[in-house]
C-alpha cells in the first residue's frame, strides 16, 4: 500500500470512529472523540483567531483536517461566534446560518451530505 493510500485509510478510520447513533438511531458526534483527531490540536490556538486575511490562511489548516466535518458541525450547532472552526471564517458561519434557517441538526445534515447553501 502507497503511503498516500494508507494515509487516506487513516483519516477515513478517524472519520469513522467520531460517528455514532444514539439510542433513537440519530447520528451524534462525540466531541471528545473528534478534537483528538483535529488538524489544528496542538497549534498555536491565536492561528485561528485572528481577522481580515488572516483568516483565509487560518482556514487553510483545515483544508486536510480528518475531523472537518465534525468541527464544522460542532460549530454551527453552537454558533460559535469567533475564530475559524471547520474551515469557515466567522463570516462565512454567519451566512450559513442565515441562509440555512431550516437545518436544527447540522450535525446531521453534513453527515447525511446535506447541502451547505452560502458558501
Amino acid at each position: 500500500m502507497t503511503t498516500a493510500l494508507a494515509n487516506t485509510a487513516q483519516r477515513n478510520a478517524q472519520r469513522v470512529t467520531s460517528r455514532k447513533c444514539d439510542a433513537s438511531g440519530h447520528l451524534v458526534f462525540d466531541r471528545e472523540d473528534w478534537v483528538t483527531h483535529a488538524q489544528c490540536r496542538g497549534k498555536d490556538p491565536d492561528a485561528l483567531f485572528v481577522r481580515g486575511a488572516e483568516q483565509r490562511k487560518a482556514a487553510a489548516i483545515c483544508r486536510s483536517c480528518p475531523v472537518l466535518t465534525e468541527c464544522r458541525a460542532d460549530a454551527l450547532d453552537n454558533k460559535v461566534e469567533f475564530g475559524v472552526w471547520g474551515g469557515l471564517t466567522e463570516r462565512q458561519r454567519r451566512a450559513v446560518l442565515r441562509k440555512n434557517p431550516h437545518v436544527t441538526d447540522w450535525a446531521e445534515h453534513l453527515a447525511a451530505g446535506g447541502e451547505v447553501v452560502g458558501l
